[in-house]
């Protein structure tokens, strides 16, 4: 009887694996059918993360969970005051301004490429270069279409994606004031035998997640700030579209700082054109950075995710093509749980258990 129990087991091993591949393909399907639901479901879960540290030091303090959350959503509700009265008129200026002036730029380019096809030829002789240019600014004006039309859907995006912002908040709450009833219950779920390797799995994947999602915020917010207040002072144009969009960069590593530059480049040019404007603006980016990256990340962080420089990158795109925006900000956090859950089957935990 021994024997054919073992017999057996690869067979049963394959089904297993085959039933979980499934379930992760049928969840993938549902998931792209399901996209706009699933990112309100992201966008809560990643603002209860933010969100329940201050709860739980609330709670400490001897208030009852629910009288906690009734608190935390008065404070907030006065910052969203704040940030619907004061904030979010000057984002938009700045957004309408960008794209009123997206045209001009256009044709700068144009312009600036003509100049450039006209001086080729007399310096350099070359036929094919003179090709490519003639090729680049035909192709110029459909690029202007399609940017024009890339900036007013991503408007229009904004305005319909309010639903899922109006819902969060709901959904935050519940997930707040039922945490703990969640995690008793899909506790009492799993197999007695490894029920307290798994939770402590789940505690280390959940400070590990919940320190990256918070230090991230944090360190895109001072980033933003920081850049919208240098370029300020430097009088460069659009600059809190451009300190927003620092800010987002920050979330992708490595390249983050060379995309992150790449706007305020653009628009200091078009207003200077002078090399000058380009070397204060380069300096500003590295002070930052060199603040960012040495000083505000090691503090914010403090250890909360120790990747491989080469599986972050593959992470960051393997998840961003398949999940958007999503896919970058969570690729960290996911990959930071499967080094934790592998480090502990590589360990032998799960033999022992």
């Amino acid at each position: 009887m021994e024997h054919t129990h073992h017999a057996h087991a690869p067979r049963n091993d394959y089904g297993r694996l085959i039933a979980t591949i499934l379930l992760f393909c049928l969840l993938a399907a549902a998931g792209y059918a399901l996209q706009h639901t699933i990112s309100c479901f992201l966008l809560s879960w990643v603002i209860a993360y933010l969100l329940d540290p201050i709860l739980l030091k609330i709670e400490e303090r001897g208030l009852k969970r629910v009288y906690g959350l009734a608190l935390l959503y008065v404070i907030l509700g006065i910052l969203t005051v704040f940030f619907l009265t004061i904030m979010l008129p000057a984002a938009t200026i700045s957004w309408n301004s960008f794209v009123r002036d997206l045209p001009n730029y256009i044709q700068k380019i144009k312009q600036a490429s003509m100049e450039w096809e006209n001086q080729l030829p007399d310096r350099y002789g070359s036929i094919e270069i003179e090709w490519l240019i003639e090729k680049a600014t035909g192709n110029i004006g459909a690029a202007a279409e399609k940017t024009g039309a890339w900036a007013y859907s991503f408007g229009t995006r904004i305005f319909f994606n309010l639903f899922n912002v109006v819902l969060s908040p709901i959904l935050v709450f519940f997930m707040l004031y039922y945490k703990q009833s969640v995690i008793d219950t899909t506790a009492s779920w799993l197999p007695e035998r490894r029920r307290e390797l798994i939770l402590e799995i789940g505690r280390e994947v959940n400070d590990s997640i919940g320190g990256y999602l918070r230090g991230q915020v944090m360190v895109s917010i001072i980033v933003a700030v920081l850049v919208t207040v240098a370029l300020f002072a430097l009088d460069i144009p659009h600059s809190i579209f451009c300190g927003v969009f620092a800010g987002a960069a920050s979330i992708l590593p490595f390249i983050g700082v060379i995309i992150a530059i790449l706007p305020a480049l653009f628009f200091a040019w078009f207003k200077y054109q002078t090399v000058a404007i380009l070397g204060q603006t380069g300096i500003a980016f590295a002070v930052i950075y060199f603040f960012e990256g040495y000083i505000i990340k090691p503090i914010v962080f403090k250890g909360a995710m120790n990747l491989n420089p080469l599986v972050t990158i593959i992470m960051v795109m393997a998840l961003g093509e398949t999940l958007g925006f999503w896919g970058i900000l969570l690729a960290l956090p996911i990959a930071s749980a499967i080094k934790i859950t592998w480090g502990h089957f590589v360990n032998g935990d799960f033999k022992q258990h």
